[in-house]
């Protein structure tokens, strides 16, 4: 089974996403913060990663740029970073820093769909 790594600091976000996920087949893992989402990729790298644009002790760039930093491999996860914005220069640098896609917050099962197309293939 796939691993999904939901890094959010909203309970309500995690816990929708997680349902959402879970429906795809993925096993879901959770951190608070980007640093805790770090040290589980360390740990166990996951196969994707749903991560907060704004975390509180981090931005999700600064993720992305840690991540890269850090957790080098052959494996790399697929990366969907999630926002209230929709600004084009800030998706372009997450794509350019290692996101492979972005989403909108709130999303919906058609939203995680369209972001994790390999989903179907979790199973």
């Amino acid at each position: 089974m796939k691993k999904c790594l939901i890094v959010d600091d909203s309970s309500v976000i995690r816990k929708v996403a997680r349902t959402l996920l879970n429906d795809l087949g993925y096993q879901v893992l959770e951190a608070e913060t980007g640093g805790a989402g770090l040290a589980i990729c360390a740990d166990e790298m996951p196969d994707a990663i749903l991560l907060d644009w704004d975390l509180p002790d981090m931005s999700g760039f600064d993720f992305l740029v840690a991540f890269n930093r850090r957790c080098s491999g052959p494996r790399r996860p697929h990366i969907v970073y999630a926002t209230t914005e929709n600004d084009p220069r800030d998706i372009a640098r997450a794509i350019a820093t290692g996101a492979s896609n972005y989403m909108t917050v709130p999303f919906d099962r058609d939203g995680i769909e369209a972001c994790f197309p390999h989903a179907f293939a979790a199973a």
